[in-house]
């Protein structure tokens, strides 16, 4: 299978997809006849929400150049299938970066914007949409549309999270953010429990702008959702004991025929992880590539799951039931043995989406990764899945490849509002299986 036919948790099988690249902004992306279709950019989203089986996918990620900046305000206009590490590349050098990024680099301008991302800032600077000042919509009957931060244009509500289901978005226009450099600076901080986590939370909320934790999700008991808690600031140009910045990435070769991420080797990463850091306390510096982004120095690291691929579970919990929530949900994990390489915990701010299928929402986001187990895994998440609907939360279509209509209608309260500016060319395996 290749990379542009799966998505990156490299399960579901998609099977038959047809694929057409776009190199023009200013051609017609759906041809008369062609079906459904879907647009694509880097293929970075975890389950079926960029496949569209027996359908075209419209690969946009040829739409890289670049239309204008500039350097004295920060505002980008670009195409969309421009990358994160395109953007940061040509305005970091000029005092620039993004205001919202997610954990990967290598996501386009149109992905962040048709799953709204998010990063490790929202309780300060939001989601990726609410940075997005217009952008060129481009529907199936050929018609385009210039949509406008601040007007209250419904279809531009729709498309921002939008899961590229209203239409082709051909470039958008972005307002940057200053920094000093490429430093960060803040704490590494080593915690006993989930309610250290929050009480760190609150505290750091106030303090810095990036805030997030790891989680050792087969802890039990007192020590249940311990972990590090890492709070940081774009640090100035000049940061003393710089250190030494390894940009040399590194390959996993091939898609071993097993799961590589297991629960022996879960468990022995789990305690290792933790106790890397003797000290509670750690003075942290960093490089903004190895800080937002850990895993993008390894190229394919998606193969470590093996041949059957891995599922993300990303929920995320209403401010009044997240800490109990969340308690409930390391407890299933941990009773499971199923845990994850991935648990990352991170409290969302006040800030409200400009999109209506927009996931970051005021409330706390636990994401995870499970390889591929089967029937096991599967009832597993189903378990997930009751525990954030008991709470009052949502599942992140980004990341899903097998929730229930039901959870889906539950967690989006304006899905039919939004089904109103679905293009009718414009379909997705996750839509299908969610909707129709």
């Amino acid at each position: 299978m290749s990379d542009h036919s799966h998505s990156w948790g490299r399960y579901p099988d998609p099977g038959i997809q047809r694929h057409r690249w776009i190199h023009d902004r200013n051609a017609r992306p759906v041809l008369p006849d062609e079906g459904r279709v879907l647009p694509r950019g880097n293929g970075r989203s975890y389950g079926d929400s960029c496949l569209n089986p027996g359908g075209t996918l419209l690969h946009s990620r040829w739409l890289d150049r670049f239309i204008a900046f500039d350097p004295a305000t920060g505002l980008l206009r670009c195409e969309a299938g421009t990358t994160l590490a395109q953007i940061v590349d040509l305005t970091l050098p000029q005092g620039w970066f993004l205001p919202v990024t997610p954990g990967t680099r290598f996501a386009t301008v149109g992905g962040a914007i048709a799953n709204d991302v998010h990063g490790k800032n929202h309780h300060r600077m939001g989601s990726f949409g609410h940075h997005v000042r217009r952008l060129e919509l481009v529907r199936s009957d050929g018609s385009r549309h210039e949509l406008i931060q601040g007007t209250g244009d419904a279809l531009l509500a729709a498309t921002i999270g939008g899961l590229g289901l209203t239409g082709c978005i051909t470039w958008a226009e972005l307002q940057l953010r200053r920094v000093a450099g490429p430093w960060l600076e803040g704490e590494s901080i080593r915690f006993d429990s989930l309610d250290d986590f929050f009480s760190l939370s609150t505290e750091s909320a106030g303090t810095h702008e990036y805030t997030v934790a790891w989680i050792d999700c087969l802890a039990r008991g007192e020590r249940l959702g311990r972990g590090h808690f890492l709070r940081s600031d774009h640090a100035p140009t000049a940061v003393d004991e710089q250190p030494r910045v390894r940009d040399k990435r590194r390959v996993m070769p091939l898609t071993p025929p097993f799961s590589l991420v297991n629960r022996l080797s879960l468990r022995a990463f789990n305690t290792l992880y933790y106790w890397r850091q003797p000290a509670r306390r750690r003075r942290l510096i960093a490089h903004y590539k190895p800080y937002f982004y850990p895993l993008d120095g390894i190229e394919h690291w998606n193969r470590m799951y093996g041949r059957r691929g891995f599922m993300q579970h990303q929920c995320v919990l209403p401010p009044e039931h997240a800490r109990d929530g969340v308690a409930a949900l390391l407890q299933e994990i941990a009773r499971s043995g199923h845990g994850s390489f991935l648990a990352v915990l991170k409290e969302f701010g006040p800030a409200l989406s400009t999109g209506m299928l927009s996931f970051p929402r005021p409330g706390t986001t636990l994401a995870l990764d499970f390889p591929n187990t089967g029937p096991e895994v599967l009832r597993l998440l189903d378990r997930l899945d009751a525990v954030v609907m008991e709470a009052g939360g949502a599942i992140y279509p980004a990341k899903d490849a097998r929730m229930s209509p039901q959870v889906f209608r539950r967690g989006y309260p304006r899905l039919d509002e939004f089904s109103r500016h679905i293009d009718p060319a414009f379909s997705s395996g996750l839509w299908r299986r969610l909707m129709e």
